[in-house]
């Protein structure tokens, strides 16, 4: 059985956790993995295992251990709901998946930073996720500054099987329907 593994890329507010959610329910046997529900558990039960500075360790070994079992114990499709804007990072993920037969769908998020600004002013999700932020627009401020810094840089096409850009809501369904007939 072919085994898709979709990995979302973006900004804060652009939209991975709705598309995700919403492929989901049209993906039959699939699951998505957002490392946001792993940051709120740790932040909400165990935030004294947080590091002060750095990256956070503990989140993404929640994470990875989640994965690992969905990779080996299940046979389901995995969408995961990351930022993964990073590329050395994407590429690593990728070839993972790659040696354990997966079939690999990148989605890049590339909607505009105005409008992104526009969601995290009128942003209702929860605050429960920070570490080291107090807002979503602090948030975004960040990631717009690391845009080209640190590896940062937007998908290209042979970095995954396949490659599909959001631009704006109207192209979500329609990447939805091409993910249906991979």
């Amino acid at each position: 059985m072919k085994r898709l593994v979709i990995i979302t890329v973006g900004k804060t507010h652009s939209g991975k956790t709705t598309f995700a959610k919403s492929l989901e329910q049209q993906l039959p046997n699939s699951l998505v993995i957002d490392q946001d529900n792993h940051a709120e558990f740790i932040n909400t039960y165990y935030q004294t295992l947080l590091p002060k500075k750095g990256p956070n360790a503990i989140k993404y070994a929640i994470t990875q251990t989640i994965v690992n079992f969905a990779v080996h114990q299940t046979d389901a499709h995995l969408i995961l709901c990351n930022s993964n804007r990073a590329r050395q990072g994407r590429l690593e993920l990728l070839a993972h998946f790659r040696n354990n037969g997966f079939e690999s769908v990148l989605v890049h998020f590339e909607i505009p930073d105005h409008i992104l600004q526009a969601r995290v002013v009128d942003s209702q999700r929860s605050k429960a996720i920070f570490r080291s932020a107090s807002s979503f627009e602090e948030v975004l401020i960040r990631q717009q500054a690391e845009s080209h810094k640190n590896g940062m840089t937007d998908p290209i096409e042979g970095e995954a099987d396949h490659l599909f850009v959001i631009r704006n809501t109207e192209d979500i369904q329609p990447v939805i329907q091409s993910i249906l007939q991979i």
